[in-house]
């Protein structure tokens, strides 16, 4: 899932070698957390947050898929 987070946010930005996506356990669930430049940011959240919102539910369905919880933070 790491894979797929890190592959659709590089799509969306214009520097894609400066993307950093990790993983951690907390509560129960994965929480993958988002780093991209600082030009980039706009990208990836989108006008009222609507591109970060289609990720997360796209994370989330995948994760259901495999009986997983997970969420996605974008971190500055």
């Amino acid at each position: 899932m790491k894979e797929l987070l890190t592959y659709i946010v590089q799509s969306l930005v214009d520097n894609p070698d400066e993307v950093s996506v990790t993983e951690h356990k907390a509560d129960g669930e994965t929480v993958f957390e988002v780093r991209v430049a600082d030009g980039d940011m706009g990208k990836v959240i989108g006008r009222q947050g609507r591109i970060v919102k289609q990720i997360r539910i796209l994370m989330r369905a995948v994760a259901q898929r495999k009986g997983k919880k997970v969420s996605v933070e974008i971190l500055d």
